[in-house]
């Protein structure tokens, strides 16, 4: 593709934003068509923490995060630079804590597949984890400690995307796309013309091309977001996450006594109603791993749609001649935004991408990274 083209992308959160500026920045002329809804990107913990919730048989993915996280402090630091803005990164670490002997298992087997796959992580017992944060509580009785895994403020990253894209001189349109085709992007009261159209949607992209048609689904979550009272026990520094009782939860801390708390995941289709069972969860399990968490101030209960995939790899690149795809990051838009617009920017500039291209119509995920 030529370089100097004029690009419009479809979608404001994380990704679409990262390629906005990213492209902006190399001298595309960029217009964002954004539908101003909420959207996963604003109601998003902010883990960027590929070792600590890598899974066994998502090899690719555990590569690809780590990929991008080695990217995330020079897109960090030039963030603020363009935007004058906080870029709300977090280098405290996480760690991964575990309470009955299930979840305690559970460590052990994520321990024991990190070290097969040549990543070590220090095992810990529970006196070592409360001495690291003294406000978790005593049920916590095994961690595991990932100082490599990063955290980012989602708010305070989503205001600095902005600000740097409309300083790179991104223009930004309000509108719902309809369709996508070759070098247009529908809208309910015009067509808009561009060179080369991306759909960054998130778990709307589904619907905007023929070629994304069930490969994209929304995946439902619950997040809380809190603050600590002055009476009360500050959050931890690192971002605490790990099974209890057999279901997941994440505390990822933010300035001034935040805390956010999350997340529940249900494929419920677009349906983002918070349900007090989803907030009962979430309190019960943050309460067995931070008792003082009963004394925080609950401001926020929030849902969002994560754009999912068959196998939870994303779909990045190109779908036909004149339209890409950067959507289906799952639970991973922050973490993976570095890398995505890295290789946005390399298919508009003609160059081998850092990731492969989306797989044939058919398969129901996204494509394995190549290195």
């Amino acid at each position: 593709m030529q370089q100097q083209s004029s690009v419009t992308v479809v979608g404001g959160g994380v990704i679409g934003l990262s390629v906005a500026w990213t492209a902006a920045r190399a001298g595309h002329r960029v217009e964002v068509v954004d539908a101003g809804e909420r959207r996963a990107s604003w109601v998003a913990g902010g883990m960027l923490a590929p070792v600590a919730e890598a899974a066994p048989g998502e090899e690719e993915l555990l590569e690809l995060g780590s990929e991008s996280l080695r990217r995330w402090p020079s897109f960090a630091a030039e963030l603020a630079r363009g935007s004058g803005l906080p870029s709300g990164l977090r280098r405290e670490g996480t760690l991964v804590v575990g309470v009955d002997g299930a979840d305690r298992a559970e460590l052990d087997m994520l321990a024991d597949h990190l070290a097969s796959l040549g990543r070590t992580v220090t095992r810990l017992g529970g006196r070592e984890v409360r001495r690291l944060e003294p406000s978790l509580g005593p049920a916590v009785r095994r961690g595991l400690e990932v100082p490599g895994d990063l955290a980012v403020d989602n708010r305070l990253a989503l205001a600095a995307l902005r600000a740097a894209a409309e300083a790179a001189g991104v223009r930004f349109r309000a509108g719902a796309a309809r369709r996508v085709r070759p070098g247009e992007v529908e809208l309910a009261e015009r067509t808009l013309r561009c060179d080369v159209a991306v759909i960054a949607a998130g778990a709307r992209s589904g619907e905007l091309h023929p070629a994304l048609t069930g490969r994209i689904r929304p995946v439902k979550g619950e997040v809380l977001r809190l603050r600590a009272r002055p009476t009360a026990l500050p959050p931890p520094a690192r971002t605490v996450r790990g099974p209890v009782r057999g279901r997941q939860v994440y505390l990822v801390p933010r300035d001034d006594g935040g805390l956010v708390v999350g997340a529940t995941q249900h494929d419920a289709g677009f349906d983002e109603t918070v349900t007090a069972g989803g907030v009962r969860d979430l309190l019960a399990d943050a309460e067995r791993v931070l008792p003082g968490i009963a004394e925080y101030e609950l401001l926020e209960a929030v849902a969002g749609l994560r754009p999912g995939t068959h196998d939870n790899l994303p779909v990045i690149g190109e779908l036909e001649p004149g339209v890409l795809a950067a959507t289906g990051h799952h639970r991973n838009g922050f973490l993976l935004a570095p890398i995505t617009a890295d290789a946005v920017l390399a298919e508009l500039s003609g160059r081998e991408p850092p990731v492969a291209g989306p797989v044939p119509a058919g398969d129901g995920g996204g494509r394995p990274c190549k290195w």
